[in-house]
């Protein structure tokens, strides 16, 4: 049984070029983390340690992620068919779940600190902030047409987004408390930054758990599916569906296709009509159909997987 030939359709060159601006950004991040620990300790600014912390977590995130797609690269096996595509869903997954804690610990701390307010630094947190401001924006443009592809990128590319808009609502707080020393505002900036974290992890783990629940992707409309396949030429009814997601990008189609009584090359050309629909319009290429016909005893006339 040759399972890799019916996983080549897995674009690894753009898996590569994921990887490497995942590395570019990886490398941005860890330097801006740094940078926000010390400016954070140094400003007392609970906002722009929050965003450390926040940013750690991408640096853990990004590592895990670029450790499932290179494992999602290897060979299907015979123990495991699929091959390890879903290793970066479940990598999605793990991501949505630390964004999840983290959000929930600024919570707490921006409590904490709403009830006591402490001085800080504002020219410290200000400057450090612009410069994590435009860090993260370039690592958005780094992977902003890769993260539209793939989840895993994706979870990745919300950690950025989340980073980008704390770091712009950090330096929206040093300019308040330069200018009028109100050092609430530093708890305030930090809770909304966890309503933001806690979004995005809302949409991971969302996404994550229909893959694995094998939900119908939400970028296919089933009954117009259904329905062009029915009006293929000889095919009467179509039933026994189950539309699934391998991995992001990759999904797969199962299902009875009730045909009429036909020659073998007849239903032949079905088949191909059947494949040229997925393929073309939806992006399809692994199949399982299988024919019935009312004349069989069993009305059972072959099983095709293609």
């Amino acid at each position: 049984m040759n399972t890799e030939c019916s996983h080549t359709y897995h674009n690894n060159s753009e898996s590569f070029s994921s990887q490497r601006k995942m590395l570019i950004v990886l490398l941005i991040t860890s330097v801006i983390m740094v940078a926000e620990v010390i400016g954070g300790l140094l400003a007392n600014s609970l906002a722009l340690l929050s965003d450390a912390g926040h940013m750690l977590t991408d640096v853990l995130a990004l590592f895990l992620s670029m450790t499932a797609m290179k494992f999602a690269q290897r060979p299907p096996t015979l123990s495991k068919t699929y091959g390890f595509y879903r290793l970066e869903i479940l990598a999605a997954l793990c991501n949505g779940i630390l964004l999840t804690g983290i959000s929930i610990v600024i919570f707490l701390k921006a409590y904490d600190r709403f009830l006591h307010p402490e001085a800080i630094k504002g020219l410290y947190m200000l400057g450090v902030a612009v410069v994590g401001l435009v860090a993260n924006g370039a690592g958005i443009v780094i992977l902003g047409h890769a993260a539209r592809k793939n989840l895993n990128v994706k979870s990745a590319f919300f950690h950025l987004v989340g980073d980008t808009i704390s770091s712009a609502g950090v330096i929206l707080g040093g300019v308040i408390i330069v200018y009028t020393g109100w050092y609430v505002i530093d708890s305030i900036i930090g809770f909304l930054i966890g309503l933001l974290i806690l979004r995005g992890a809302y949409v991971l783990v969302k996404e994550a758990v229909d893959i694995f629940l094998e939900a119908t992707p939400k970028e296919i409309d089933l009954e117009k599916l259904v329905n062009e396949l029915r009006g293929i030429e000889g095919v009467r009814d179509i039933h026994h569906i189950h539309l699934w997601t391998i991995t992001t990008g990759i999904h797969a189609i199962s299902a009875h296709v009730l045909i009429d009584d036909l020659l073998t090359s007849k239903s032949a050309l079905i088949l191909r009509e059947i494949k040229r629909i997925l393929r073309n319009n939806y992006s399809m290429a692994h199949t399982t159909i299988e024919f019935e016909s009312e004349s069989c005893g069993d009305g059972l006339l072959k099983g095709v997987m293609v």
